[in-house]
């Protein structure tokens, strides 16, 4: 079909007129397209399990995968530091901060290209599990093509998002890309909205 601007245009959720390359600190949720849980399971979670049992997420290798190539974002690009960070069965949540102009050595990414690099190797990785590994395949790509951002202005809404990035195993049962209150299957086929997790609407 050939692109027509009326049909095929997406309401783009970035900060219109915003540099995202400059020197600050910003939440991330990248979600898997459909909701599809691949990356393991969350035990110890919701109305059955044991109320003083932690609850713990279980990284199958695919979601050991996607934790390690977020962990290894700074060695690509010099300017990035990381925060806070979790793999849940069907998204990611982490924190990045950008050092700035004076501080980067070499050229300052902006987060676009930081996600965009993220989301490129690990749909790669992820692909090579499927054909050599067995992983479970991925509906048609491996991520959403959108994802949510917020800018954190201030140490206060850093601290809230750490405690909320740190707290969200044991808020799995109830939480939004949790579309059927377990961590052990799949979800609603071709959702492409991933809510939004931090309150307040888009920063």
């Amino acid at each position: 079909m050939k692109y027509d601007p009326a049909v095929h245009h997406r309401r783009s959720i970035r900060l219109r007129g915003y540099d995202y390359a400059q020197a600050g600190a910003y939440v991330v949720t990248i979600c898997v397209q459909g909701r599809e849980c691949l990356f393991g399971k969350i035990v110890g979670a919701g109305p059955c399990a044991c109320p003083d049992a932690p609850s713990e997420m279980r990284l199958n290798a695919a979601g050991m995968m996607a934790q390690v190539i977020w962990q290894e974002m700074p060695e690509r690009y010099p300017g990035v530091d990381l925060d806070a960070f979790v793999v849940m069965p069907n998204h990611v949540h982490g924190i990045v901060v950008l050092v700035g102009l004076g501080q980067a050595q070499g050229p300052v990414p902006t987060l676009p290209d930081i996600v965009r690099q993220y989301k490129t190797l690990t749909m790669k990785r992820y692909a090579d599990g499927v054909r050599h590994c067995g992983w479970r395949p991925f509906p048609g790509r491996l991520w959403q093509r959108n994802y949510w951002e917020r800018v954190i202005r201030d140490e206060q809404e850093l601290q809230a998002v750490r405690e909320y990035i740190q707290n969200n195993l044991a808020r799995w049962a109830e939480d939004q890309l949790n579309d059927r209150g377990t961590g052990t299957t799949g979800a609603r086929a071709g959702t492409e909205a991933c809510p939004y997790p931090y309150g307040g609407g888009l920063s």
